[in-house]
Formats: C-alpha cells, structure tokens, sequence
C-alpha cells in the first residue's frame, strides 16, 4: 500500500503538559491543526484532506475529552502508520508541576469535572491510566516539567519545521539541585558537587549564581577553569555530531546540592560559550535557583 506523502503529527498528552501550546507552534509554521478530534474521525478527516493538493502538513489534538474513543486507540492508530507519515508526539508532566499548574490558571481538570469528589493527583493519575494507549504508540514522549510555554514552543518548531528548512539543533540547559531530585528527559548530566559550595560563605550565600559576587567565586577558581575547559571541549566535540547526524534537540543539566549557586553559574558560562563559539543560542533554565 502506498504511503501519502501528506505530514501528520498527533499531539496528545496530560490535560496541562502543553498540547494546545504544541498545536499552536505548529499552526505557526504551516501546519493545518485541528484540536479534539475523535480517535475514530481521524481516518476518514486524512482521507478527504488526501485528495486535496493544498494541504500537506497536518497536526491533529486528541486528549482526554473524547475517552470513550480511546479504548480502541492503539490499534487504529498502528493502522493509520501503515498508510500516512504519522508522528504521535506525547506531553506529559511531573505530577507536582501539573497540580501547581492547575493551581495557578485555577483551570478545572477535565476529569474532576466529572467525579467532583475525586482529588487532583488522583485525577491526573486517572488520566494518565486513560492515556496509556496513546503514550504506548508515542514515537515522541516531552516531560514539559522544566519547560515554560515560550521553550516548548520553540522545541517543536525547532524539530517539525519545514522539509528542507535549516533546522539547527534545539539546546536546552539545565541547572538543578540534587536535593529536589534530577530533571527528566536529560541528555548529558554533569555533576559539579565536587566544587567549593558558596552557600558556606556567609557574604556570599544571599547571592544567586547568576549574580556577580556568586558568579566570580566558582568561574575564577582553578578547578572551575578546568573543569570547564574538558565540558567545553567535550561540547564542541559533540554538538557538530549531532547536527550531522540529525538530531533535533539536546538538554543538559548542571547539578549542585542545592541549585541556587554553582550550577547557575556554570550554566550561564556554557550557554555563552555555545552562542559565540556554534552560533547557537541555548534555552536555560534555572529549576532550583530562587
């Protein structure tokens, strides 16, 4: 059977983790999208848009607000791979990130709509069950935890731009605390415990690592300047390989006990030295630092 040449990516995932932000970077660079559309109305909706010529590139929303149509999801979904080029792109979430966002849109969750007397996490926990169908046929699983909704849009854009566009690898920098547990979905750690912690210097404990008193204290030490030549090196090593070979996007994370001032500064100093030497502007994020 003849595969269409027609581009579909299939974004799912937690009610929160960013769908309608994915479906929206996508919209921006071309996709025609179409948000909450039965699992069973899918085949049919490509059939149509197949005998068309405009449209070749289509993003398709699918979550918890269509479940009666999801019991039968893996099944439907591996047969459409077998006629379409399909991509189904995943978003989840921490489940303390997805209760703190709820929190602050005061957005009710789609599941407590339903059973008022169920608690958040156990809703969220409920979905999830719901969505294991769809997260088992995912060819792209995002954990969006350490993602604001400016990141995550240019993490899609960046890997489902145009066909034949320049697309330059997509890096992500992460400076955390150990003490608050590592980030997920990290590529390459570092762990720079080994350096002299600020936080045990009185003057210098109010400070953060972006701040100049912190920041002149762990680049201008010996240890640092060194350890810094090896990640740089290694860096400069690895992101011409991976662009060559393909790869989209990259997330690094820096750990320090507490994430408030060594890792912060190391961050800072690598996400220069990747802009001025490969051009590259890196996306930071500072999870543990205030």
């Amino acid at each position: 059977m003849e595969v269409s040449p027609i581009k579909v990516v299939i974004v799912s995932g937690l009610s929160g983790a960013g769908k309608t932000v994915a479906l929206r970077a996508l919209e921006d660079i071309g996709y025609f999208c179409i948000d909450n559309l039965p699992v069973t109305l899918i085949e049919p909706f490509l059939s149509t848009i197949s005998s068309g010529e405009n449209i070749k590139r289509i993003g398709i929303g699918v979550d918890i607000r269509e479940k009666e149509f999801l019991s039968d999801v893996y099944r439907i979904l591996s047969a459409l791979k077998d006629r379409y080029r399909i991509e189904i792109l995943f978003l989840e979430a921490e489940r303390e990130v997805m209760v703190r966002r709820y929190k602050e849109t005061r957005r009710p969750h789609p599941i407590l709509s339903l059973h008022g007397d169920m608690g958040m996490e156990a809703a969220i926990e409920a979905e999830r069950g719901l969505l294991s169908g769809i997260r088992n046929a995912a060819d792209k699983i995002i954990d969006t935890s350490n993602y604001t909704p400016h990141q995550l849009r240019h993490l899609v854009i960046s890997t489902h731009g145009a066909p034949g566009a320049d697309q330059r690898l997509s890096v992500s920098l992460i400076s955390f605390g150990f003490k608050y547990g590592v980030p997920q979905d990290i590529d390459l750690l570092f762990d720079v415990r080994f350096l002299p912690n600020p936080y045990f210097i009185p003057e210098l404990r109010p400070f953060r690592g972006i701040d100049g008193p912190v920041s002149d204290f762990v680049l201008k030490r010996g240890e640092t300047k060194e350890f810094l030549t090896h990640i740089k090196a290694l860096l400069d090593f690895l992101l011409p390989h991976y662009i060559r070979e393909g790869r989209s996007y990259l997330v690094i994370g820096i750990g320090c006990t507490g994430g408030r001032h060594r890792s912060p500064a190391l961050v800072e100093e690598l996400s220069r030295h990747i802009l001025l030497k490969h051009e590259m502007k890196p996306s930071t994020i500072h999870r543990d630092m205030e």
